[in-house]
């Protein structure tokens, strides 16, 4: 994985919002299908190293227009949701030229990514 020049407490931040939203994803979904899978590899785009991490559960997944609004504040997929973590996420993100994005998983839950690029040498 390249380093990134990143505030830890920030990306901690995001990483942390990611996690429990993926957790509640799955709070009503058979405690057997339950998963939660967490990697990062590296990526080269536009002649850039770049460090992608993915969150992928199986929980109760994403509809189309859902995944289009996500990102905005104050929308929330959740009851009594504030809409806000998503939206904060993706600013800290970008902040650090970064990019997070959403996808449906094929069969049921959801993706999120999370690129950041590499610390110039």
């Amino acid at each position: 994985m390249p380093v990134v020049a990143a505030d830890r407490i920030q990306l901690q931040q995001v990483l942390i919002n990611l996690l429990v939203n993926a957790s509640e994803a799955m709070r009503d979904v058979p405690a057997e299908r339950r998963r939660l899978v967490i990697r990062g590899t590296p990526d080269r785009i536009e002649d850039r190293d770049w460090a992608v991490v993915t969150i992928e559960d199986a929980g109760v997944g994403l509809r189309e227009l859902q995944a289009d609004r996500l990102f905005e504040p104050f929308y929330s997929t959740k009851p009594g949701g504030l809409g806000m973590g998503l939206s904060i996420s993706r600013s800290i993100i970008e902040s650090h030229g970064g990019r997070l994005w959403a996808t449906a998983n094929p069969e049921h839950g959801a993706t999120f990514h999370l690129a950041l690029p590499g610390a110039a040498s």
